[in-house]
């Protein structure tokens, strides 16, 4: 019988996050207090988010980040995740393409988020923080940082984007089952989404209006610090766990990826599993490639500049060198609602300015036809964000089998779908629009 899942046993997770900055020849130019126009510092940035994730959010020379024994052990919970050879999609495609995932989707909340989450309250809670405030758009991160707020004890409050607040109702139940209290954004209850609604009544929200709100109602909140999902750099560093677990499963499973792909919202599921494998592309002269998988209707990486920005709507935050489409920028009522961001991440960035990386958009209509493609052939509901990843490997697989050639694809298949049944419900109804 063929070997489908690898498995590490809990002894071999990994004990430090991986930094790619420290290994980058053109690390990535400096965050902008908007207000001196010079770099951010840890105390500015303390002043939002922990201490630590300050510090680890700046430091662009240390490659190993100790992982605290706290964060390790709740990693545990659901760590490692498995490591997929996709033998039911490699039949369904005919193709000679080696197809492998990293299935993330096996976690508590479903996602890869908790990765992030889980570091993010605990050195709070460390801190002696006893609130925290969050974005979320679909809802996987909003969930993920609810139940880990749960976990160590700290009131969580979540702004949701409005559109996926309605469309998604069971994530919002989720983020209250774990204790959260859950706003659609914009809303009334912040400065910043009263002047948006002031000036478009039905705004739906995206991901940067909820960060405005967000970050208002930690600025405003005795005690309180400010988490966040995606995007900046200790986020990505603490998703490194993916890619540092698939490396060994790959030894494993004896092969070594070609091409490496994942969904593209900010960043950080992409960088999770991309940045491991990426450092040998760096320091020992391998050739992988890596793709981001975007929406069509919010192309950052393929249609943006490359620029200073904020990342919310507000102007709240630092100013990060990005590729954005413009902090005001409002993304189409996609139901990938953790991939309608405006901007890219400022690691992503570099490297997609050094042409260290590739990235293509995906229609809406294409990445349902490939989740449930997927789904057929593997027996798993892929989310709206994670069917983005699986249309782009199909399209390398596809390649494949028109060249004849038996390259080894890895995709991260970054969450379940099954609190997003009515987007497919839309989808076999034939009543989603092809942004």
């Amino acid at each position: 019988m063929k070997t489908k899942r690898y498995f590490l046993p809990e002894k071999e997770l990994p004990n430090e996050w991986y930094n790619i900055q420290a290994d980058m020849t053109n690390k990535p130019m400096p965050m902008l207090n908007p207000a001196t126009r010079k770099p951010v510092t840890v105390e500015e940035l303390s002043v939002l988010f922990s201490e630590e994730v300050s510090k680890q959010e700046l430091n662009t020379t240390d490659r190993w980040i100790p992982i605290p024994d706290e964060v390790r052990e709740k990693y545990t919970y659901y760590r490692s995740t498995p490591l997929v050879r996709a033998y039911g999609l490699e039949k369904a495609l005919d193709t000679p393409a080696h197809i492998y995932f990293k299935n993330e989707s096996v976690s508590p909340v479903g996602s890869h988020k908790l990765n992030s989450a889980l570091a993010q309250a605990y050195y709070c809670k460390k801190e002696g923080v006893t609130n925290v405030t969050t974005e979320t758009g679909a809802g996987q991160w909003g969930a993920a940082l609810s139940y880990a707020a749960s976990l160590f004890g700290l009131e969580a409050a979540v702004y949701q984007v409005k559109i996926s607040y309605e469309q998604k109702p069971y994530r919002r139940s989720m983020m209250q089952v774990f204790g959260a209290q859950v706003t659609p954004s914009p809303s009334m209850s912040t400065r910043a989404g009263k002047d948006i609604i002031t000036v478009n009544p039905n705004h739906q929200g995206s991901l940067g209006t909820a960060i405005s709100e967000a970050v208002e109602l930690a600025r405003m909140t005795p005690n309180c610090k400010y988490t966040l999902g995606s995007v900046l750099s200790h986020v990505t560093l603490h998703q490194t766990v993916i890619g540092l677990e698939a490396e060994k499963q790959m030894e494993m499973a004896g092969e070594y990826p070609d091409v490496v792909i994942a969904c593209f919202g900010g960043g950080s599921n992409f960088g999770g599993l991309a940045f491991p494998f990426l450092r040998h592309n760096l320091l020992d002269g391998k050739k992988t490639r890596f793709i981001a998988a975007e929406p069509a209707s919010c192309p950052k990486l393929t249609s943006g500049k490359f620029e200073y920005d904020f990342g919310d709507e507000s102007g709240y935050t630092p100013l990060l060198p990005m590729y954005t489409l413009g902090h005001k920028f409002t993304p189409a009522n996609i139901h990938a609602g953790g991939l309608r961001y405006h901007g890219a991440g400022v690691i992503v960035s570099q490297l997609m300015k050094d042409n260290l990386m590739e990235a293509v958009d995906i229609l809406q209509l294409d990445s349902f036809k490939a989740g449930c493609l997927f789904a057929k052939a593997e027996g798993i509901i892929p989310a709206p964000e994670s069917c983005h990843a699986i249309a782009a490997t199909i399209n390398e697989a596809l390649k494949c089998k028109e060249s004849g050639q038996e390259k080894v694809l890895l995709f991260n298949l970054s969450g379940h779908g099954l609190v997003d049944m009515s987007a497919y419900d839309q989808y076999l109804a034939g009543n989603l629009v092809n942004y």
